[in-house]
């Protein structure tokens, strides 16, 4: 026998082998679709829809169910309407040692926030909130609160009295914290890197119009996103087309303290009143926590000052909706516009 013939017929026939397996992978690949697969629950006082494109289902289920339990983690921590959370606890006691390191990165972003807006983005508004729902609950006189009452409670308001050294967070003596305006964006943020952690480079996570998307549709189009007509809301005032970005809203026609008294939910830090500047503000931003503090900042701003501001920010666009019903946009507002 011819040894050395016999091993150049098994290269031979390994190597065809090779080659039939790697068409076939090609082929495979070639064939497999993607598909949409998307759940939507209630959480955080809003409807979330987490929508993804991949070839298996099951894998589906369980790369969202890792994305939604992020998201239940961010509610846990930081939400002021649950006595166990460590935000309440915060609250509660004036400070918190060894704090969870998520609720103290977005206690610090928050301070960035405040820097950036002059104050018109506070976390440290939520004694103001509280006197305001106060009036307006049951048991509540429905008046606005007084000048006195007002100027006293703004005594509470300041975000450079948070202290966070390490991990650990300190209050002012009677403050409180809200993070009402972050904490949706930033638990939307972290269901998309559970997203990318995963494999998946197209889908979005939206949480009551806040939504964060990447990659593209199935057609390799961008997402589109429509801005609600605050007066026809089967409207939409432009469509957006958005890929690996985030879009937020904050407005004062959809979440009132009471129907009849249409009082805002959305109060200025730097006069305890409610915000009337704007009927909405839209911003686009890379993050969804970006996006979600800067529109909230936007709105109390108003038109001209919010508009500045959105002009020294890198990476950051807006739309407003003015009380007279005008549409104004930040400068390189309408690039993601679809026309």
């Amino acid at each position: 026998m011819n040894y050395k013939t016999v091993a150049i017929g098994l290269i031979a026939i390994f190597t065809v082998l090779l080659m039939i397996n790697y068409i076939a992978d090609e082929d495979t690949d070639i064939t497999i679709e993607q598909e949409s697969y998307s759940q939507t629950r209630s959480l955080m006082d809003t409807t979330v829809t987490i929508s993804i494109l991949t070839s298996n289902e099951t894998y589906a289920s369980e790369v969202i169910e890792r994305a939604f339990n992020k998201m239940y983690y961010v509610d846990r921590v930081m939400n002021n309407y649950d006595n166990n959370s460590e935000l309440s606890m915060l609250n509660e006691e004036g400070f918190v040692n060894n704090a969870d390191l998520e609720l103290a990165y977005v206690v610090d972003r928050s301070k960035y926030y405040s820097q950036r807006s002059k104050g018109a983005f506070d976390i440290s508004i939520q004694p103001v909130l509280d006197l305001w729902a106060s009036k307006y609950s049951p048991g509540g006189t429905y008046e606005d609160p007084t000048p006195e009452e007002i100027n006293e409670t703004l005594i509470l308001v300041n975000y450079s009295a948070i202290v966070i050294d390490g991990n650990n967070i300190t209050l002012g003596n009677g403050m409180k914290i809200t993070l009402g305006g972050v904490a949706k964006g930033y638990a939307v943020d972290l269901a998309i890197e559970s997203l990318i952690d995963d494999g998946i480079i197209s889908g979005f996570v939206n949480a009551g119009g806040d939504g964060r998307y990447i990659g593209s549709k199935p057609d390799e189009s961008s997402w589109r996103v429509g801005l609600q007509n605050p007066e026809k809301s089967e409207d939409s005032v432009t469509i957006m087309d958005i890929k690996d970005m985030a879009v937020a809203t904050s407005g004062n026609y959809e979440r009132y303290f009471n129907d009849t008294a249409k009082v805002s939910h959305i109060a200025d830090p730097r006069t305890g009143y409610t915000s009337q500047n704007l009927i909405s503000a839209t911003v686009i931003a890379s993050s969804a926590m970006d996006a979600d503090a800067f529109a909230t900042a936007v709105f109390i701003l108003g038109e001209k000052d919010g508009i500045n501001m959105v002009e020294d920010l890198d990476g950051i666009e807006c739309l407003l909706i003015t009380t007279d019903k005008r549409i104004v946009r930040s400068s390189g507002f309408s690039s993601y516009e679809n026309n």
